[in-house]
């Protein structure tokens, strides 16, 4: 009895000292206002986990990253290399690649860090490559979420050039040679391409000012444009809602799934441990970037079999596959053979990234707000889109290392570069239409599910002596998912009035191109009708 008269008093005192810690903290802070954010409902799918693994995989990169710092030395003031890697002994090299050496072999934990940095550095590239992928195939660019949209391809692109930045500072001869490479895309810009490398190297190539300059754009400039622009990217998805699947009960004016806190927050910090952790093994168990094996950089030594990191790897390969041309214009040479691949073509790719959402938007007229994803297969013509995009962009990752493959697989390599050149023209076109078939016999598939329902594998006999096989209906959530897909017409082929004549018919050809293909099903169930946030 005394034990539970101690234990309700504990109790007690514990509740008034809780109440009193949150009025101290509401009459400084917006927590009561918060309350509605706390309860903020996240639809549950494992596809929705894509873009917090690439925000988890950020966090590890600032804080391997401010660690890295506290050791590294971004000069390159020649000295001689008197440390614990004995094969570099008495070895000219930089500041910036003895402290790298210094860190992987002198400092406790140092090299597990600097793996660690840079595996987290690849995964939170892969992580934004696949969460715009799976945003894409959605339709989740759509209405209110272009900005959205655009915030990710930058993102994207950020993330590019600050991945490279890290890739190039130990100065070692791997990445010695893309600097070069880089260097060499720089003067391949006519009329200013020789002021942009000596503005950014300081001089003539290599300079002295290039290290210490690459290192404040690697920790200040471009860390702080992608904390920003992550934070309003996060502020965004808070604010117009996330997307969720369709299903009984989720509509377009509702959202349905845990709420914030506690199941949410808890869920999400668990992923961050589980990335961490599968970070810090891969850090451990799997060596990347051995520096020490490159040697230092020398402008006139280039690494046998040297590859980038994969991201910067369709670059290395639009530069293989582009056959040797120039065009000498009022004495200037116009290296096309290195513009084209390496300026022009990643600009017009990212340019079709950032105008896709406008592009789609005024071809089908859809101008409605979106909360529910498309499945893939609902729309043949984006997805075909998207593939081709994806083999595009791997037959250039492939070319990028034809030397590696020619002479692991003992093949000549000039046959292997034309193989690419002709991949390159053919195989996207091609893999655009197996794709849109492929997903129009999947409709076609579902639609004869709909209507006859599902295989049971059972025969039975007609009265005509005949077999046929039994079927039972769908399942309610399967037949409302089935039933709720329903494509618009398209765009009739009179342009409107405020439009040119040749645009309206271009719009309404595309209009047809892009919807013209499809199964159409019944009409949906009607679902009763639902405003705000569910949590469940």
């Amino acid at each position: 009895m005394l034990l539970k008269r101690r234990r309700a008093r504990a109790g007690a005192r514990a509740r008034d000292a809780a109440g009193r810690t949150v009025n101290w903290a509401d009459g400084r802070l917006p927590v009561s206002e918060g309350g509605g954010l706390l309860r903020k409902a996240f639809p549950e799918h494992w596809s929705f986990l894509l873009g917090e693994i690439a925000l988890y995989s950020f966090v590890v990169l600032l804080l391997t990253g401010v660690w890295l710092t506290l050791f590294f030395h971004p000069s390159m003031t020649e000295v001689v290399y008197d440390g614990s890697y004995e094969p570099l002994l008495g070895m000219s090299m930089t500041e910036a690649y003895r402290s790298t050496l210094d860190i992987s072999f002198d400092v406790r934990g140092g090299l597990l860090i600097r793996q660690l940095h840079h595996w987290a550095a690849l995964v939170f590239l892969s992580a934004i490559g696949v969460h715009l992928l799976r945003v894409f195939f959605t339709g989740a660019f759509r209405r209110p979420r272009e900005v959205n949209w655009l915030i990710g391809v930058t993102l994207f692109v950020l993330a590019l050039a600050e991945g490279f930045a890290g890739y190039s500072l130990p100065d070692d001869l791997l990445s010695g040679t893309g600097l070069r490479i880089a260097q060499g895309i720089m003067l391949s810009i006519p009329v200013v391409g020789t002021y942009i490398s000596m503005f950014v190297f300081g001089g003539e190539y290599p300079g002295h000012d290039f290290i210490p300059r690459l290192y404040s754009v690697h920790i200040l400039l471009v860390p702080g444009l992608l904390l920003a622009l992550v934070t309003l990217h996060l502020v965004l998805v808070f604010y117009l809602k996330h997307t969720q699947w369709a299903g009984r009960g989720r509509t377009e004016r509702n959202a349905v799934g845990k709420p914030m806190f506690p199941q949410f927050a808890a869920n999400s910090a668990g992923l961050f441990f589980m990335v961490s952790g599968v970070l810090t093994v891969l850090a451990a168990v799997a060596q990347i970037n051995p520096i020490w094996a490159y040697g230092p950089y020398r402008t006139d030594v280039v690494s046998t079999g040297s590859q980038p990191d994969w991201y910067v790897g369709f670059l290395e390969g639009s530069l293989r596959l582009m056959p040797p041309f120039e065009t000498a214009v009022a004495g200037h040479t116009v290296m096309w053979n290195v513009l084209v691949p390496a300026v022009v073509l990643p600009g017009v790719l990212f340019a079709v990234l950032y105008a896709y959402p406008f592009f789609e938007r005024w071809v089908t007229g859809d101008h409605e707000e979106h909360h529910l994803c498309d499945r893939p297969r609902d729309k043949p013509v984006r997805t075909g889109l998207g593939v081709a995009g994806i083999v595009f962009y791997a037959v250039l990752l492939l070319a990028g290392g034809n030397d590696i493959l020619a002479h692991t697989f003992d093949v000549s390599l000039n046959l292997l570069t034309w193989v690419f050149r002709i991949s390159l023209v053919v195989l996207p076109p091609l893999s655009f239409m197996v794709t849109k078939r492929v997903c129009l016999a999947m409709q076609e598939s579902e639609h004869e599910r709909l209507a006859e329902g599902e295989e049971t594998g059972e025969l039975r006999q007609t009265l005509a002596g005949g077999y046929a096989e039994s079927h039972e209906p769908l399942g309610a959530e399967e037949r409302y998912v089935l039933r709720s897909r329903k494509e618009p017409e398209p765009l009739a082929r009179t342009a409107p009035d405020a439009e040119a004549p040749h645009v309206g018919r271009l719009r309404a050809t595309l209009s047809e191109w892009y919807y013209g293909d499809r199964v159409d099903v019944e009409e949906p169930e009607r679902e009763p009708s639902s405003s705000g946030e569910l949590g469940r």
